[in-house]
């Protein structure tokens, strides 16, 4: 069966194709063999959407470079940490529609030597990067947007991560596809497990579950150490729905988020490490260092800690960032053997 990435629940929302669509869904066997007492694993391949190195952002783009081009825009500028995947993922798919990009980066300016990873794949895709230093990012923002309005241009402002009820509404569909492919297989899960950052991923994936009528829990791996992240993507989730013109209804228990170490965002620390480790000597499946790294730490706690059941099945929503490996190349191999 092949997906149709135009019908269901986006129905008659301006969109682009930028995803090789469906990714894969793969069952990690070894990886159970390797952990005692473990569920049943599956993995949802969202490293594999295929834009400029994969992720779950090309997704959400879908969406949004759809609306920028229908509100006339010729550059799109977005917001994100200097490794950001998000950053990346949109420069790309600026290029793809003949769309200008300009990059809002936290912190102060890094050496062009010392540009690796997604720094490094920017500059190739000719996206401008502005640097936020010591100034509020919101204040950056707006005087980004005032400098290409009075040169002329028309741009389209992405917020952090794609995560609006727009972008979001990537992720109801992707669910859309998830139950295709599991209706195929005649398979069931239980929980589905994946990152909780900037809450647009989390929150589709919610709406598409109450949506489509699955059972499994959706569980979110806190990667901000906020301590409101519950009710950020439950603010998000229920506008998703609203946008969508879904009547749904969701109750606390729906707004499911694990501590996942509790760390600052962007520290790597052993069990990241370990993690990435594990799984790549298990299955061959690389993690990023910052969201899918936290993520699946805080799955593996749930397993060792008996947080789960050896007969349930659960589900991982891989949500990509591999080049970010190449930028924390000495936090990764702190330790190696």
């Amino acid at each position: 069966m092949t997906y149709d990435c135009r019908g269901g629940l986006t129905a008659g929302l301006p969109r682009v194709s930028l995803t090789h669509l469906p990714t894969p869904l793969v069952e990690l066997a070894r990886l159970r063999n390797a952990l005692p007492g473990c569920p049943r694993l599956l993995i949802k391949r969202d490293d594999q959407t295929g834009l400029a190195g994969g992720g779950n952002k090309a997704r959400k783009l879908e969406f949004l470079i759809a609306d920028a081009l229908e509100q006339g825009a010729d550059t799109v500028v977005t917001v994100g940490g200097p490794q950001s995947n998000h950053c990346r993922q949109t420069a790309a798919a600026a290029v793809a529609f003949g769309l200008r990009c300009t990059l809002v980066l936290s912190g102060s300016p890094v050496p062009r030597p010392a540009w690796n990873g997604n720094l490094l794949l920017n500059n190739l895709l000719g996206a401008e990067v502005r640097w936020t230093g010591e100034q509020p990012r919101d204040e950056v923002i707006a005087g980004v947007l005032a400098d290409l309005r009075r040169g002329g241009a028309r741009p389209y402002y992405i917020p952090i991560g794609g995560s609006t009820p727009r972008g979001a509404a990537g992720y109801a569909a992707a669910v859309e596809e998830l139950a295709v492919q599991l209706q195929e297989r005649d398979e069931t899960v239980d929980r589905i497990v994946l990152v909780s950052g900037s809450g647009g991923t989390h929150a589709g994936v919610l709406v598409g579950v109450k949506a489509v009528g699955f059972r499994a829990h959706v569980e979110g791996m806190n990667n901000f150490a906020v301590s409101d992240i519950a009710g950020q993507v439950r603010v998000l989730t229920e506008e998703t729905a609203a946008f969508l013109r879904l009547d749904l209804s969701f109750t606390d228990d729906d707004f499911r988020i694990h501590d996942a170490g509790g760390h600052a965002y962007g520290v790597i620390t052993a069990a990241e490490r370990d993690a990435i480790r594990l799984l790549a000597r298990t299955e061959g499946i690389l993690l990023d260092p910052i969201y899918t790294a936290r993520a699946f730490v805080g799955l593996l706690d749930l397993i060792r800690s008996g947080g789960c059941r050896p007969d349930e099945t659960i589900l991982f929503w891989h949500t990509g960032g591999l080049p970010g490996l190449f930028g924390r190349a000495g936090d990764l191999l702190e330790g190696a053997g």
